[in-house]
């Protein structure tokens, strides 16, 4: 199952307001003294900010545009093979810039007018019930920084990239976001963390990595295979599955490897009826009505 704290950097501030992004040591950016200390800076204006307030501007460095640059014409030009016809559609209203970070602010200005939702910093990781939650009220906690310079097409983590080029694109669709704010919704109703990681792995094998049949190709619209440079490569090999929410809510697997299975819808429609109804309906007694469903016996056929 998904545990969401093993794709962040633990943030921690010490009494006297020193931030540390603590990065693993396989971290790309780890033996780099400068990228650490630009972490901790742009972790720290997250950490200051109050809702209501205008987002921090990050005064992106040349290194760090240039990697936007880089996967921003990297993931377009898989885009065009790969991605949904919906996701194509929201992406051009959207109409991020390929030659430089947009700004949070910048993300909710184009965002805004066309679904409602708007970009508030975060620091790392936001807990559960916070990160979902606010989708009720159209808000998208999302980090600000960029991975290393050193692996431009990989990242350990979910940054800038993936938050922007990943989610926005997606939530730049009216259909999907109207599943974001049922998400938020449902976290409102739900009171157990047992059924909130139960709805957190749903989603993640749907808005993360959910992917669907168009004329007879298989296509994405996971913001984590539309960010994923390499998860574009491999996704096409995956094990296909139809949409089974109980499946996608008891399921094992490993966020630190690309996805072995998958979950397809036959349409953008039936992602709407299966994902967003779920999400509609879903409770406390979801997973355990899962784990009965689980223990019961296939009915046999009759000869």
């Amino acid at each position: 199952m998904f545990t969401e704290a093993q794709l962040y950097s633990p943030v921690t501030r010490t009494g006297d307001g020193d931030v540390t992004v603590h990065l693993s040591d396989e971290h790309p950016g780890v033996h780099d003294p400068e990228y650490r200390v630009r972490r901790n800076a742009i972790a720290a204006l997250a950490l200051a900010y109050r809702p209501g307030e205008p987002a921090p501007k990050i005064d992106y460095t040349d290194e760090e545009q240039q990697v936007w640059r880089i996967v921003s014409a990297e993931l377009a030009r898989k885009h065009r093979t790969y991605a949904c016809a919906e996701v194509l559609a929201s992406a051009a209203r959207l109409d991020l810039p390929a030659d430089h970070i947009p700004q949070l602010d910048d993300v909710t200005a184009a965002l805004t007018p066309l679904t409602g939702f708007r970009y508030v910093p975060a620091a790392g990781l936001v807990p559960l019930r916070e990160f979902f939650g606010s989708f009720a009220e159209r808000e998208f906690h999302s980090t600000q920084y960029i991975r290393h310079h050193s692996a431009p097409l990989y990242t350990p983590e979910p940054d800038a990239i993936h938050e922007i080029i990943g989610h926005a694109n997606q939530i730049a669709s009216p259909r999907f976001a109207a599943i974001y704010e049922t998400v938020g919704a449902a976290v409102a109703r739900l009171t157990t963390d047992t059924a909130l990681k139960f709805l957190a792995d749903v989603f993640w094998f749907s808005m993360e990595f959910g992917v669907v049949r168009e004329r007879g190709e298989i296509r994405c619209y996971g913001a984590g295979l539309l960010s994923s440079y390499g998860e574009l490569d491999e996704f096409r090999h995956a094990e296909l599955r139809p949409l089974d929410v109980m499946a996608m809510g008891t399921a094992a697997y490993d966020i630190t490897h690309y996805q072995p299975i998958l979950y397809c819808a036959e349409s953008i429609s039936e992602i709407e009826d299966v994902i967003g109804g779920f999400f509609a309906e879903m409770d406390d007694d979801t997973p355990l009505r899962a784990k009965r469903d689980q223990k019961r016996p296939p009915v046999a056929e009759a000869s």
